[in-house]
Protein backbone atom coordinates (compact mmCIF):
# COMPACT_ATOMS: atom_id res chain seq x y z
CA UNK A 1 0.00 0.00 0.00
CA UNK A 2 1.09 3.55 -0.67
CA UNK A 3 -0.11 6.81 0.80
CA UNK A 4 -2.64 8.93 -1.08
CA UNK A 5 0.03 11.61 -1.63
CA UNK A 6 2.28 9.10 -3.38
CA UNK A 7 -0.63 7.61 -5.31
CA UNK A 8 -1.42 11.02 -6.82
CA UNK A 9 1.98 11.13 -8.53
CA UNK A 10 1.96 9.70 -12.04
CA UNK A 11 -0.45 7.38 -13.83
CA UNK A 12 -1.94 4.17 -12.42
CA UNK A 13 0.08 1.10 -13.32
CA UNK A 14 3.07 3.06 -14.66
CA UNK A 15 6.34 3.80 -12.91
CA UNK A 16 6.67 7.41 -11.80
CA UNK A 17 9.08 9.53 -13.85
CA UNK A 18 10.96 11.90 -11.57
CA UNK A 19 12.75 14.63 -13.50
CA UNK A 20 15.92 16.15 -12.05
CA UNK A 21 16.96 19.76 -11.54
CA UNK A 22 20.37 20.18 -9.93
CA UNK A 23 20.71 23.81 -8.86
CA UNK A 24 24.42 23.30 -8.26
CA UNK A 25 27.70 24.27 -9.93
CA UNK A 26 29.24 20.81 -9.58
CA UNK A 27 26.73 17.99 -10.17
CA UNK A 28 28.18 15.32 -12.44
CA UNK A 29 25.61 15.61 -15.24
CA UNK A 30 24.20 19.13 -15.34
CA UNK A 31 26.16 21.13 -12.78
CA UNK A 32 26.10 24.86 -13.47
CA UNK A 33 23.21 24.80 -15.94
CA UNK A 34 20.51 25.85 -13.51
CA UNK A 35 22.14 28.20 -11.02
CA UNK A 36 19.68 30.85 -12.22
CA UNK A 37 16.20 30.27 -10.79
CA UNK A 38 14.38 31.45 -13.90
CA UNK A 39 16.37 29.07 -16.10
CA UNK A 40 15.68 26.22 -13.69
CA UNK A 41 11.95 26.97 -13.59
CA UNK A 42 11.80 27.11 -17.38
CA UNK A 43 13.60 23.77 -17.56
CA UNK A 44 11.21 22.27 -15.00
CA UNK A 45 8.27 23.37 -17.13
CA UNK A 46 9.88 21.65 -20.12
CA UNK A 47 10.43 18.45 -18.13
CA UNK A 48 6.71 18.39 -17.29
CA UNK A 49 5.74 19.05 -20.91
CA UNK A 50 7.98 16.10 -21.77
CA UNK A 51 6.04 13.92 -19.34
CA UNK A 52 7.73 14.13 -15.92
CA UNK A 53 5.35 13.41 -13.05
CA UNK A 54 7.36 15.27 -10.39
CA UNK A 55 10.52 17.41 -10.37
CA UNK A 56 13.26 16.65 -7.84
CA UNK A 57 15.09 19.86 -6.95
CA UNK A 58 18.47 19.69 -5.25
CA UNK A 59 20.91 22.37 -4.15
CA UNK A 60 23.84 20.24 -3.03
CA UNK A 61 25.83 17.90 -5.26
CA UNK A 62 26.09 14.31 -4.05
CA UNK A 63 28.46 13.09 -6.77
CA UNK A 64 31.45 11.11 -5.48
CA UNK A 65 34.02 13.47 -3.99
CA UNK A 66 31.67 16.44 -3.66
CA UNK A 67 32.06 18.71 -0.63
CA UNK A 68 29.04 19.89 1.33
CA UNK A 69 27.64 23.42 1.09
CA UNK A 70 26.19 25.55 3.89
CA UNK A 71 22.50 25.47 4.67
CA UNK A 72 21.94 29.10 3.63
CA UNK A 73 23.51 28.45 0.25
CA UNK A 74 21.46 25.31 -0.24
CA UNK A 75 18.24 27.14 0.63
CA UNK A 76 19.04 30.08 -1.66
CA UNK A 77 19.51 27.67 -4.54
CA UNK A 78 16.33 25.63 -4.21
CA UNK A 79 13.55 27.57 -2.48
CA UNK A 80 12.97 30.05 -5.35
CA UNK A 81 12.85 27.18 -7.84
CA UNK A 82 10.41 25.09 -5.82
CA UNK A 83 8.23 28.16 -5.16
CA UNK A 84 8.24 29.06 -8.84
CA UNK A 85 7.42 25.57 -10.04
CA UNK A 86 4.68 24.87 -7.51
CA UNK A 87 3.11 28.26 -8.29
CA UNK A 88 2.76 26.91 -11.83
CA UNK A 89 1.02 23.77 -10.58
CA UNK A 90 4.09 21.53 -10.94
CA UNK A 91 4.71 18.81 -8.35
CA UNK A 92 8.13 19.00 -6.69
CA UNK A 93 10.26 16.98 -4.35
CA UNK A 94 13.32 18.26 -2.53
CA UNK A 95 16.65 16.44 -2.66
CA UNK A 96 18.28 17.27 0.68
CA UNK A 97 19.96 15.73 3.70
CA UNK A 98 19.03 18.61 6.01
CA UNK A 99 15.86 18.76 8.10
CA UNK A 100 15.83 22.54 8.02
CA UNK A 101 16.01 22.58 4.23
CA UNK A 102 13.28 19.94 4.01
CA UNK A 103 10.99 22.04 6.20
CA UNK A 104 11.45 25.22 4.17
CA UNK A 105 11.12 23.33 0.90
CA UNK A 106 7.80 21.82 1.99
CA UNK A 107 6.66 25.28 3.07
CA UNK A 108 7.54 26.43 -0.46
CA UNK A 109 5.39 23.66 -1.92
CA UNK A 110 7.46 20.46 -2.11
CA UNK A 111 5.35 17.32 -1.66
CA UNK A 112 8.10 14.77 -1.04
CA UNK A 113 11.49 14.72 0.70
CA UNK A 114 14.26 12.76 -1.02
CA UNK A 115 17.07 12.15 1.48
CA UNK A 116 20.07 10.36 -0.02
CA UNK A 117 21.38 9.70 3.48
CA UNK A 118 18.24 7.85 4.54
CA UNK A 119 17.89 10.17 7.52
CA UNK A 120 21.41 9.51 8.80
CA UNK A 121 23.09 12.83 7.95
CA UNK A 122 20.74 14.91 10.11
CA UNK A 123 19.32 13.37 13.29
CA UNK A 124 16.30 15.67 13.07
CA UNK A 125 15.26 14.62 9.56
CA UNK A 126 12.89 11.77 10.36
CA UNK A 127 10.97 13.56 13.10
CA UNK A 128 10.81 16.68 10.95
CA UNK A 129 9.33 14.76 8.01
CA UNK A 130 6.89 13.09 10.39
CA UNK A 131 5.76 16.51 11.58
CA UNK A 132 5.54 17.81 8.01
CA UNK A 133 3.25 14.94 7.03
CA UNK A 134 4.85 14.30 3.63
CA UNK A 135 6.33 11.12 2.13
CA UNK A 136 10.08 10.47 2.20
CA UNK A 137 12.57 8.61 0.03
CA UNK A 138 15.19 6.84 2.13
CA UNK A 139 18.33 5.91 0.20
CA UNK A 140 21.03 3.44 1.16
CA UNK A 141 24.00 5.49 2.37
CA UNK A 142 27.34 4.70 3.94
CA UNK A 143 28.85 8.15 4.33
CA UNK A 144 29.25 11.61 2.78
CA UNK A 145 30.12 12.08 -0.87
CA UNK A 146 33.75 12.96 -0.22
CA UNK A 147 34.23 9.68 1.67
CA UNK A 148 31.83 7.21 0.02
CA UNK A 149 34.42 5.59 -2.25
CA UNK A 150 36.19 4.34 0.88
CA UNK A 151 33.18 2.20 1.81
CA UNK A 152 32.67 -0.06 -1.19
CA UNK A 153 33.36 -3.45 0.43
CA UNK A 154 30.41 -5.83 0.71
CA UNK A 155 30.27 -9.54 1.40
CA UNK A 156 26.78 -9.71 -0.10
CA UNK A 157 25.69 -6.35 -1.48
CA UNK A 158 22.04 -7.24 -1.99
CA UNK A 159 21.56 -8.72 1.48
CA UNK A 160 23.43 -5.86 3.15
CA UNK A 161 21.54 -3.13 1.30
CA UNK A 162 18.19 -4.79 1.99
CA UNK A 163 19.06 -5.09 5.69
CA UNK A 164 20.21 -1.47 5.90
CA UNK A 165 17.12 -0.16 4.12
CA UNK A 166 14.86 -2.19 6.40
CA UNK A 167 16.59 -0.58 9.37
CA UNK A 168 16.09 2.93 7.95
CA UNK A 169 12.43 2.17 7.27
CA UNK A 170 11.99 0.95 10.82
CA UNK A 171 13.70 4.08 12.16
CA UNK A 172 11.37 6.24 10.11
CA UNK A 173 8.31 4.39 11.41
CA UNK A 174 9.62 4.76 14.97
CA UNK A 175 9.90 8.51 14.34
CA UNK A 176 6.24 8.65 13.40
CA UNK A 177 6.29 8.34 9.60
CA UNK A 178 3.56 6.07 8.30
CA UNK A 179 4.96 3.05 6.40
CA UNK A 180 2.81 3.91 3.40
CA UNK A 181 4.68 7.21 3.06
CA UNK A 182 8.13 5.59 2.77
CA UNK A 183 9.94 4.95 -0.52
CA UNK A 184 13.26 3.09 -0.57
CA UNK A 185 16.22 3.66 -2.91
CA UNK A 186 19.19 1.24 -3.15
CA UNK A 187 21.57 4.13 -3.84
CA UNK A 188 23.15 3.06 -7.11
CA UNK A 189 26.62 4.57 -7.38
CA UNK A 190 26.77 5.57 -3.72
CA UNK A 191 29.59 3.62 -2.03
CA UNK A 192 29.19 0.92 -4.67
CA UNK A 193 31.29 -0.52 -7.44
CA UNK A 194 29.78 -1.06 -10.88
CA UNK A 195 29.30 -4.77 -10.14
CA UNK A 196 27.34 -3.90 -7.00
CA UNK A 197 24.95 -1.69 -8.98
CA UNK A 198 24.26 -4.44 -11.48
CA UNK A 199 23.68 -6.99 -8.71
CA UNK A 200 21.16 -4.70 -7.05
CA UNK A 201 19.33 -4.12 -10.31
CA UNK A 202 19.30 -7.82 -11.14
CA UNK A 203 17.89 -8.63 -7.70
CA UNK A 204 15.36 -5.81 -7.57
CA UNK A 205 12.67 -8.26 -6.33
CA UNK A 206 14.71 -8.64 -3.13
CA UNK A 207 14.25 -4.91 -2.51
CA UNK A 208 10.58 -5.07 -3.43
CA UNK A 209 10.18 -7.85 -0.85
CA UNK A 210 10.47 -5.14 1.82
CA UNK A 211 6.94 -4.16 0.72
CA UNK A 212 7.83 -0.53 0.16
CA UNK A 213 7.83 1.40 -3.11
CA UNK A 214 11.30 1.43 -4.69
CA UNK A 215 12.90 4.37 -6.52
CA UNK A 216 15.77 3.71 -8.94
CA UNK A 217 18.30 6.43 -9.74
CA UNK A 218 20.61 5.13 -12.47
CA UNK A 219 20.46 8.11 -14.81
CA UNK A 220 23.73 8.74 -16.67
CA UNK A 221 25.81 7.24 -13.87
CA UNK A 222 29.36 6.09 -14.36
CA UNK A 223 28.55 2.37 -14.17
CA UNK A 224 26.51 2.85 -17.36
CA UNK A 225 29.43 4.66 -18.97
CA UNK A 226 31.69 1.76 -18.01
CA UNK A 227 29.50 -0.97 -19.49
CA UNK A 228 29.31 1.03 -22.74
CA UNK A 229 33.06 1.72 -22.91
CA UNK A 230 34.73 1.80 -26.30
CA UNK A 231 37.30 -0.73 -27.55
CA UNK A 232 40.07 1.22 -25.83
CA UNK A 233 38.25 1.12 -22.49
CA UNK A 234 37.20 4.77 -22.51
CA UNK A 235 33.83 5.10 -20.74
CA UNK A 236 30.88 6.44 -22.70
CA UNK A 237 30.58 10.20 -21.98
CA UNK A 238 27.87 11.38 -19.59
CA UNK A 239 26.08 13.13 -22.44
CA UNK A 240 25.69 9.83 -24.33
CA UNK A 241 24.24 7.58 -21.62
CA UNK A 242 20.53 8.28 -22.03
CA UNK A 243 19.75 5.18 -24.12
CA UNK A 244 21.34 3.03 -21.41
CA UNK A 245 19.31 4.91 -18.81
CA UNK A 246 16.13 4.18 -20.76
CA UNK A 247 17.00 0.48 -20.81
CA UNK A 248 17.55 0.39 -17.05
CA UNK A 249 14.35 2.37 -16.49
CA UNK A 250 12.31 -0.07 -18.56
CA UNK A 251 13.79 -3.11 -16.84
CA UNK A 252 13.37 -1.59 -13.38
CA UNK A 253 9.77 -0.64 -14.09
CA UNK A 254 9.03 -4.10 -15.50
CA UNK A 255 10.42 -5.57 -12.28
CA UNK A 256 8.19 -3.51 -10.03
CA UNK A 257 10.01 -0.22 -9.36
CA UNK A 258 7.68 2.52 -8.14
CA UNK A 259 9.66 5.20 -9.94
CA UNK A 260 12.81 6.21 -11.79
CA UNK A 261 14.79 9.41 -11.26
CA UNK A 262 16.18 10.71 -14.56
CA UNK A 263 17.68 13.67 -16.39
CA UNK A 264 16.10 12.94 -19.79
CA UNK A 265 12.35 12.49 -19.68
CA UNK A 266 10.80 11.74 -23.11
CA UNK A 267 12.72 8.52 -23.75
CA UNK A 268 12.23 7.45 -20.15
CA UNK A 269 8.49 7.97 -20.37
CA UNK A 270 8.42 5.77 -23.47
CA UNK A 271 10.48 3.15 -21.63
CA UNK A 272 8.20 2.91 -18.60
CA UNK A 273 5.10 2.90 -20.79
CA UNK A 274 6.52 -0.07 -22.68
CA UNK A 275 7.33 -1.72 -19.35
CA UNK A 276 3.71 -1.27 -18.23
CA UNK A 277 2.45 -2.85 -21.45
CA UNK A 278 4.95 -5.70 -21.04
CA UNK A 279 3.80 -6.41 -17.48
CA UNK A 280 0.09 -6.07 -18.19
CA UNK A 281 -0.08 -7.46 -21.69
CA UNK A 282 -1.24 -4.11 -23.02
CA UNK A 283 -4.34 -4.27 -20.78
CA UNK A 284 -4.42 -0.64 -19.60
Amino acid sequence: MIDEQLARIGEPGRAVVMGVINATPDSFSDGGQFADADAAISFGEQLVRDGADIIDVGGESTRPGAARVGIDEELSRIVPIISGLTARGIRCSVDTMRAGVAAQAVEAGAELVNDVSGGLADAAMLTTVSDLGVPIVLMHWRGPSDEMDNFTHYDDVVAEVVLALAARRDAAVAAGISPDRIVLDPGLGFAKLASHNWELLRDLPALSALNQPVLIGASRKRFLGAVLAGPDGTPRPVSDRDAATHAVSALAAANGAWGVRVHEVPGTLDAVRVARAWREGGAW
